[in-house]
């Protein structure tokens, strides 16, 4: 992950800002601007930043026991 704006940084300030969150991921697929994401934190976030990735696990298990069993 890079340190900066990313692509989708935009739309990340909006989320943030709007939810009044200390840390905010945009994960975009087919975006206007392709595919990508965007990671915001703010200067007391740094603690999320490092429960980020066990967090996306979690996601990623919900979604995938949501999906339909074909």
């Amino acid at each position: 992950m890079a340190i900066g704006p990313g692509k989708y940084d935009d739309v990340c300030t909006v989320a943030r800002e709007m939810a009044d969150a200390q840390l905010v991921t945009v994960i975009v697929m087919g975006g206007n601007k392709g595919g990508g994401f965007s990671v915001q934190t703010t200067l007391y976030g740094f603690q999320l930043l490092a429960m980020l990735p066990a967090m996306l696990r979690q996601v990623a298990d919900e979604i995938e026991r949501g999906m339909p069993q074909t």
